[in-house]
């Protein structure tokens, strides 16, 4: 079955190959329609009459609504959304007060392979349902419980800060960018309760990644650049992680500037934090992947939006994605090297990368809305030495 989001013209391209595997030209003449018209509803570029669509419906053998695309109504139990005990104890469903709390340094172990799962695994999504509604349950208890004595309630706060982290990125991967907010927002709330100013810029860095994916990249860049200024007194007094931070923080930036189709000042801002980064080495401060390798992805990224497919080509050829501890960035890079050969109309060449992207982190290739949107032109556009690879990969990915 079809996803419910697949456009019309995708759904009576479906049902023509599924059943029978019918001519265009065939069903055109039965409905009264030209093979060309068919072609473009087919492909997009019209939208059938209500009459049409009936006659199109009639001859493929299915109910009109079945070629009715349908926004997705959010849903708990999909299997691409954020997984509901994980927002129930978000919500406060936890162990009752009289529990006795965990052990710190057990909750900073379960927290930190938490990340390192998130970072690492090829299953992370499903990794994460399974660890993150008792560990959320366990840091907020243990919080609460320690209120009273100061070092361990700053301990704990450290740990639901980087926990909170780990959620804000979770929550909008699944598609609850609201759900994120509130994680960077407790995240910041926790970092300043310890006060830990290195969690604190961490968390600002969070908070900016939740206003780019609201589509707010002025929010966003005022943050990082406010908290890069507070941080700077800090890098002074040789605080270790200080200046990576900020670092990261500067990339938020760039990406700021790139939402905003402002491409020199991101290339320039970008240029400014290189030397920095070549300085620092490779790194994960926060867990945010700042050095030099992430700069270099990040030139990438400019350019393929840039629409300088071309050059962010060339310069991908470049880079050595091997030593980065976060395969999710990794992903992201194969992902905006396909986008720029599907941008050249290098069909074989998209194919190829979303099948290696599958092979690497197969449910991150089903939550991308690029991926999915790079895989359905496959479909519109796949010769037949490649169809039958598309489609099995459309069916995978849950687009058929």
């Amino acid at each position: 079955m079809p996803a419910p989001d697949l456009p019309i013209g995708d759904r009576i391209r479906h049902y023509r190959q599924t059943r029978g595997n019918r001519r265009q030209d065939v069903i055109a003449g039965l409905v009264g329609i030209t093979p060309d018209y068919l072609g473009q509803i087919e492909r997009g570029l019209k939208t059938p009459t209500i009459p049409v669509l009936h006659a199109i419906a009639r001859e493929l053998g299915v109910p009109t609504a079945a070629l009715l695309a349908e926004a997705p109504a959010p849903s708990a139990a999909s299997p691409h959304g954020t997984d509901p005990a994980i927002a129930e104890a978000l919500m406060g469903y936890g162990p009752p007060r009289s529990a006795e709390p965990a052990s710190v340094p057990v909750l900073r172990e379960r927290v930190e392979q938490a990340w390192r799962n998130w970072q690492t695994s090829p299953t992370r999504f499903t990794d994460a349902a399974a660890v993150l509604p008792a560990l959320i349950a366990d840091v907020e208890h243990t919080v609460r419980a320690y209120r009273s004595e100061p070092d361990l309630r700053r301990d704990s706060l450290r740990c639901a800060a980087d926990l909170y982290f780990l959620l804000r990125s979770y929550l909008r991967r699944t598609g609850r960018v609201d759900l994120s907010l509130m994680a960077a927002d407790r995240a910041v709330r926790a970092a300043e309760d310890a006060d830990d100013p290195l969690r604190i810029a961490a968390a600002q860095w969070n908070l900016g990644h939740v206003l780019l994916a609201a589509d707010e990249p002025e929010g966003a860049e005022q943050i990082a650049t406010r908290a890069a200024e507070e941080l700077q007194p800090r890098v002074a007094a040789g605080e270790t992680g200080a200046e990576a931070m900020i670092g990261a923080l500067q990339l938020v930036s760039v990406v700021a500037a790139a939402r905003r189709r402002d491409w020199w000042t991101a290339r320039a801002r970008l240029t400014q934090t290189q030397a920095v980064a070549r300085r620092l080495g490779e790194g994960n401060v926060a867990w945010t992947v700042y050095g030099p390798t992430n700069i270099e992805l990040h030139r990438v990224s400019i350019e393929m939006e840039a629409g300088e497919a071309g050059q962010a080509l060339r310069m991908a050829d470049a880079i050595d994605t091997s030593g980065l501890p976060s395969i999710e960035r990794e992903f992201t890079f194969l992902l905006e090297v396909a986008r720029c050969y599907d941008l050249r109309r290098e069909d074989s060449a998209v194919l190829l990368h979303l099948l290696e992207l599958e092979r690497m982190a197969p449910e991150d290739l089903a939550r991308q809305p690029l991926a999915r949107d790079m895989v359905l032109g496959l479909v519109r556009r796949a010769r037949a030495m490649h169809a039958r690879q598309v489609e099995a990969l459309a069916e995978r990915v849950g687009i058929l």
